[in-house]
């Protein structure tokens, strides 16, 4: 698998993610909220990390046009790994504990879509298959390397 198709299908498996919160945050008790945010955290943290240390540093090189969207994408993480903290030591029965769930979907779907929409097309012209598939494997392995706390992150320390 290439690295864009690894990571568009990171996406929908978090779309999977989203729309099962939403669908079950009515109903859901506390312990299935918490499975399903855990899940979260731990495949958005794995995702950035893959993502910042090896997908954007040769998307910049290679298509340097897209320097913008990547800052802001490290930002967007930078953002999504505090909250992913404070939901990771948050009870699901806090009050802000769905909220936070609410605007955490929302940051990562805004995210997403900029990344297929806006730039990932000009990465793969610039990249080309044999590249991206090389990065894929390296993508896929680094998963393994990725930390469990969300902090970890590069991005979250920027």
């Amino acid at each position: 698998m290439d690295a864009i198709e690894l990571l568009i299908h990171d996406h929908r498996r978090f779309e999977a993610l989203y729309d099962a919160y939403e669908r079950s945050r009515p109903v859901a008790t506390d312990a299935e909220k918490r499975a399903l945010v855990d899940r979260m955290i731990q495949g958005l943290t794995a995702h950035a990390f893959i993502e910042e240390t090896i997908f954007y540093p040769a998307a910049r090189q290679a298509a340097p046009q897209t320097t913008d969207h990547i800052l802001e994408s490290v930002e967007e993480h930078h953002v999504a790994a505090w909250l992913l903290a404070e939901l990771r030591d948050l009870d699901p029965q806090e009050e802000v504990y769905d909220a936070k769930v609410a605007v955490l979907i929302e940051q990562m779907r805004h995210h997403q879509e900029e990344e297929e929409q806006d730039w990932f097309p000009q990465v793969r012209a610039a990249l080309g298959t044999q590249r991206l598939e090389e990065l894929g494997g390296r993508m896929q392995a680094a998963r393994d390397e990725a930390p469990a706390d969300p902090l970890d992150v590069p991005s979250a320390r920027a």
